[in-house]
């Protein structure tokens, strides 16, 4: 949706495979517009890796670009940013996307103290110990050129600590760079920074059960724009409660009951009686008569069984604060599997009348019994 748009670049330190290919392939057809996987040949950093293929990134005499981090889900107002970077600085400002979180949650994240009135970038930290701001870094970037020169100071200042150091093992690498802690911070006060402020939806996606909530900021923001997109409750169809979106290849039974926040992939099958609430229903899984699905991601070909009960716990935020993040909860805490959404892989099996609550199946897995708070290796 942004006039100019170019080309897209993937940058990762994955090896590329046939699933990442095909992905690639078709979302090129799709959006009409190039689009490739740069491989880092080490994790290099936020920064480290954008300067290493600064060269493919500016062939084409690339006036801007946007880095935008791949485990955070948003409105991306990417058109305002470009307004707002132009109506703010000079041609080699840099842009910042920012939101609003609590005072306690901001210590999780970058925290950004800018000038009310010209929105300066005059301080940045990076996760600090003790209160800054209320403006979090949301990891939405549009950068000039010149940023490279920046990153580039802090290569060669890297390049010599490490020979100073000549104590150091060898695992140190001049080329990891962090933008937030180590070119951020720099910037910031300097006039060449700045922070867009955003009141649309934003969100981490740091765990699996940060998904679902993904999902429903997503449909949430479809109801909105796309509502077309979503399904309605029709005479002789399911009975819809909430944003639930069905893709047009599945097959659902009038009787089924689907909603709020279902999103229900290609080719599902969902029969008689089924109860779905506040889940992802992935590419070819199978929903037998008066399942019940809550909280749960259920993979790609799976088959839950007739009367079975399928239960996770939200991790939400809290409802009641509008600025509340959510939190990346560890996947246990003493000892113990932390209560979250319950994961079903790929090619999963549950038997018919079981219970499985708040556990992960790991993928081709055929269970025989109920399971309750484990991992199903």
């Amino acid at each position: 949706q942004v006039p100019g748009m170019k080309e897209i670049l993937l940058m990762g330190f994955y090896q590329p495979h046939e699933a990442l290919s095909r992905f690639l392939a078709a979302a090129q057809q799709e959006f009409k517009i190039p689009i490739r996987y740069l491989q880092e040949y080490a994790a290099l950093g936020t920064g480290g890796g954008i300067y290493h293929f600064r060269d493919q990134i500016l062939s084409g005499g690339a006036e801007a670009f946007f880095v935008l981090n791949a485990d955070v889900c948003s409105e991306f107002p990417l058109q305002e940013m470009l307004d707002f970077g132009r109506q703010h600085g000079d041609a080699h400002s840099f842009v910042i996307l920012g939101t609003t979180a609590n005072r306690t949650q901001a210590l999780n994240y970058g925290c950004i103290v800018a000038n009310a009135d010209t929105q300066e970038v005059q301080h940045y930290v990076e996760k600090p110990s003790t209160f800054v701001s209320e403006i979090i870094n949301c990891g939405i970037y549009l950068f000039t050129p010149a940023i490279f020169q920046h990153i580039g100071e802090v290569f060669q200042r890297n390049q010599q600590e490490l020979v100073l150091e000549e104590s150091s093992n060898g695992w140190q690498r001049a080329e990891v760079i962090r933008l937030e802690q180590d070119v951020f911070t720099a910037l910031a006060g300097s006039g060449e920074l700045y922070v867009y402020k955003t009141d649309g939806f934003w969100s981490q996606i740091k765990s699996a059960g940060s998904a679902i909530y993904a999902s429903r900021l997503y449909l949430n923001q479809y109801s909105q724009s796309h509502p077309e997109r979503l399904a309605q409750s029709k005479p002789g169809g399911p009975i819809i409660r909430g944003n639930v979106y069905i893709h047009p290849t599945a097959s659902v039974d009038s009787t089924a009951v689907l909603g709020p926040n279902v999103s229900i992939g290609e080719g599902v099958t969902v029969g008689a009686g089924v109860r779905v609430r506040e889940s992802i229903v992935l590419h070819g899984a199978s929903l037998h008569d008066h399942t019940c699905v809550l909280n749960t991601i259920v993979g790609w070909d799976s088959t839950i069984g007739r009367w079975a009960r399928v239960e996770g716990t939200p991790s939400d935020p809290n409802p009641n604060d509008p600025y509340a993040k959510i939190d990346s909860e560890t996947l246990f805490r003493d000892g113990r599997l932390t209560p979250s959404i319950t994961i079903l892989g790929c090619s999963v099996t549950i038997p018919a009348e079981v219970v499985i609550l708040n556990s992960i199946v790991l993928p081709h897995k055929e269970l025989s019994r109920s399971y309750k708070n484990q991992i199903i290796l």
